[in-house]
């Protein structure tokens, strides 16, 4: 994230917040499981399997799968379109999310959480390097744990003094995306899921004139 400047930096944390919206909204209205956070899926899968329940394991594995999917979904967009990788992810993204949103008002509620973690992980390959994710946009440990490194290093003075600032932004937008995906979910029900469609629509947008000279922009 150090690389970028600071309008992509901007775009990320918005990006972060997208993430925290859509995980909110995926454990209160859609069954208790993450969109986002793999982390705590796995633990599901494990404490599913060890307790014998079945629907749980089966939930979990397939979000997990899922997530790879989506991840796989923007690392082929982005070979298919290198000049324009960003929006042509985030339109990927959009599009998931509003299929997730028509889908959860006359579906089983499995399967547009399927398709919120595809989206999710999908959004991870919006900023890339040579094939490889550079900012991980829906999972925070490793934020905090740089954030930590980095304060310590502020204070014995091996740093910069301020390096810890835009890896705790990034945690802040996604926490920010959380409290608003709560209050959405209390306001609207599954309707929310609309929001963070257009959300991701509006994203796209900001990142297509973000990189409409047709430039890499990483």
């Amino acid at each position: 994230m150090d690389r970028y400047r600071p309008p992509f930096v901007a775009a990320a944390v918005l990006l972060a917040a997208l993430a925290g919206f859509v995980d909110a909204l995926a454990w209160l209205s859609l069954g208790g499981f993450f969109a986002s956070f793999m982390s705590g899926n796995t633990t599901r899968l494990g404490i599913a399997i060890a307790t014998g329940d079945h629907a749980s394991e089966a939930t979990a594995g397939a979000l997990i799968l899922a997530f790879v999917s989506g991840v796989m979904v923007a690392t082929m967009l982005s070979v298919r379109f290198p000049r324009r990788r960003k929006p042509a992810v985030m339109a990927a993204v959009t599009l998931l999310l509003a299929f997730a949103a028509l889908l959860a008002g006359f579906t089983d509620r499995q399967f547009p959480l399927v398709l919120l973690a595809v989206a999710m992980g999908a959004e991870n390959g919006v900023f890339n390097r040579e094939g490889e994710v550079s900012v991980g946009l829906t999972y925070m440990t490793g934020r905090l744990v740089r954030v930590g490194q980095r304060l310590t290093g502020a204070l014995i003075g091996s740093g910069t003094p301020f390096g810890w600032l835009r890896p705790l932004v990034l945690w802040v937008g996604f926490l920010v995306g959380v409290l608003a995906g709560g209050r959405a979910h209390s306001a609207l029900g599954d309707t929310a899921l609309w929001a963070a469609a257009g959300a991701a629509a509006l994203l796209t947008l900001v990142v297509a004139l973000l990189t409409r000279d047709g430039a890499p922009a990483d």
